[in-house]
């Protein structure tokens, strides 16, 4: 299916314009999902008040239906989580619509494609953000410094509890390496959080294990070359 089966039928000055088709995609999207849950309309509009954001029943049966031109975005955000599933599925339905026009005056392209554009994860567009980018470094380095005190931790209590010696030396040299893929990831870590804040943003909070990544709030502004 494609964007462009919503069109089936009308004559060539009847298509609608881009807008309209991101907006039958969407209102597509929310009918099939609604339905895959087993809700009614009148079940879907109560989860919206639920949420905070009403959109009444008789809005929803308008949208589903083509007879409202207008999906405004916060809809489009309590309807995904009134439908348990993401907003950028409802934009982008990977799987059930196989191409989509990303913008007006361009050819059509493969969902998937323009879902990676409208999320930044695309590098193919020639376009780069680089507090979105020192983001991904972050979580990246984040998960790396995780996994790797997991480990540590985990060869720690091998070594304690080995019953013999050879087993003991070999749990304590992988704690070591781990403990090394640790720190390398920590200094990373920090180093990503100094960028962050240089082009004037504000770092993730970090987990409790991480404590130790962040220098004191009186040494915030200094060098920082220290290691851990």
């Amino acid at each position: 299916m494609t964007q462009n089966d919503f069109d089936a039928g009308r004559d060539e000055d009847d298509v609608p314009e881009w807008a309209d088709q991101v907006t039958a995609t969407v209102a597509a999207e929310v009918r099939r999902r609604r339905k895959e849950l087993r809700m009614s309309a009148q079940d879907l509009a109560d989860k919206c008040e639920e949420i905070g954001y009403p959109i009444p029943r008789n809005v929803i049966a308008n949208m589903e239906s083509g007879r409202r031109s207008t999906l405004p975005l916060v809809e489009v955000m309590v309807l995904a989580e009134a439908l348990q599933t993401y907003p950028i599925c409802l934009l982008y339905p990977v799987g059930y619509v196989e191409r989509v026009q990303r913008l007006p005056l361009r050819d059509d392209e493969a969902t998937w494609d323009a879902l990676h554009w409208f999320t930044g994860d695309s590098e193919g567009f020639g376009m780069e953000d680089d507090m979105l980018r020192a983001f991904r470094a972050h979580a990246s380095h984040q998960r790396a410094a995780l996994a790797a005190l997991k480990g540590e931790k985990h060869e720690r209590w091998k070594a304690e509890t080995a019953p013999n010696q050879a087993e003991r030396e070999e749990a304590t040299l992988a704690q070591a390496a781990y403990a090394e893929r640790a720190l390398d990831a920590k200094y990373r870590l920090r180093s990503a959080r100094a960028l962050i804040r240089a082009d004037g943003g504000t770092p993730p909070s970090l987990p409790p294990e991480l404590a130790d990544i962040d220098p004191p709030r009186s040494d915030a502004n200094t060098n920082e070359e220290n290691g851990f």
